[in-house]
């Protein structure tokens, strides 16, 4: 694999890297964007996936620099320090993934929100608060979150208050997701799986089976799988705050905030996973649903053209008609596996 320039993103995501091949599979896993990704290809012509592989290296590399808030360097953070006073400059990119912000938000009616970060740190569980936001505290963070107070015009943006800050989380792993399926089509890549901290999309299938199998956590027993999905030319996403969340005077709060409160939601819901056309669609269907809550959430899902799932909560499992096709075994106790 080839660094194609000397920055430390490309750096650090290229030393990361490690190729093996076993099975059948050549399969590439790195460290890109707080995550663990992985990409397994049908073993092929050499040149053909090392040249597959390094445009794929660099394009993640180049997209975490460029969108990621923790960097002091990238695009996103030169946003949220402007806000409230300059226009920033965007280039094409920028603009595209902008427009998709504005038809998602659309779509979930609101839910989906990539204002949402000060409310998100507000409720940083990774710094094991002791005590909860006060109404006032959330009060004033909601006044920072709302997608009518971005401001657009051709090559430029700008957030109108102080304080507001756009994070691109809620899709940009997704999106980047089906960017490296573009990727591999353009190699002519026919058989591969790219999972980027477990959302997934897929192309053909692996040796010797007719689908990619693709395991769903039981959020009752993290690391187990009470279910996978054999999944041909689709996505699978999982959300859920089974992992991340915290107990606060006896009260359990997740991670997952709903924007129209400012809380964390406390539906019932453990997890829910989608299968869908693209991963962008299927992760922000989980998170929405999740939002929603099991009926709401469901029907959302079943409305949704070529999306299927299922939603985990305390009491029940609820699953789509139209995912009991793929769905391949029923093991509480197997673990999650992407072959």
């Amino acid at each position: 694999m080839v660094l194609t320039e000397n920055n430390p993103i490309r750096a650090r995501v290229f030393q990361s890297a490690v190729l093996r091949q076993e099975g059948g599979l050549t399969t590439l896993t790195f460290h890109a964007m707080g995550t663990l990704c992985r990409v397994s290809l049908v073993e092929t012509d050499t040149s053909q996936s090392n040249r597959f592989l390094d445009a794929l290296l660099n394009w993640v590399a180049d997209f975490e620099a460029k969108y990621s808030r923790f960097l002091e360097t990238s695009l996103i953070h030169r946003i949220n320090q402007a806000s409230g006073r300059e226009w920033v400059e965007i280039d094409d990119e920028t603009d595209r993934l902008l427009s998709m912000c504005s038809e998602l938000r659309f779509f979930t009616g609101g839910i989906f929100d990539p204002t949402s970060l000060p409310l998100i740190r507000l409720w940083n569980w990774k710094s094991n608060p002791t005590a909860l936001p006060t109404a006032e505290q959330i009060s004033e963070a909601r006044e920072l979150v709302g997608w009518h107070r971005v401001q657009r015009k051709p090559g430029a943006v700008r957030l109108a208050r102080e304080g507001m800050c756009l994070d691109l989380g809620g899709i940009g792993k997704e999106y980047a997701v089906d960017y490296a399926i573009q990727i591999a089509n353009q190699h002519q890549i026919e058989h591969v799986l790219v999972d980027f901290g477990q959302d997934i999309r897929v192309l053909g299938h692996p040796p010797g089976k007719p689908a990619w199998h693709i395991g769903l956590d039981n959020p009752q027993r993290p690391g187990s799988c009470w279910a996978s999905l054999a999944v041909k030319q689709s996505a699978v996403a999982t959300s859920g705050d089974y992992l991340r969340h915290a107990v606060i005077n006896g009260r359990r709060y997740g991670h997952i905030i709903d924007p129209r409160s400012g809380y964390p939601v406390d539906n019932g819901c453990l997890a829910v996973s989608v299968m869908a056309p693209s991963c962008t669609l299927a992760g922000i269907l989980t998170t929405t649903a999740f939002i929603l809550g099991p009926k709401e959430g469901l029907e959302l899902i079943n409305r949704t053209f070529g999306a299927s799932g299922t939603i985990i909560t305390r009491k029940e499992k609820l699953i789509s008609p139209r995912l009991h096709e793929h769905l391949v075994q029923f093991n509480p106790v197997s673990t999650p596996s992407h072959a």
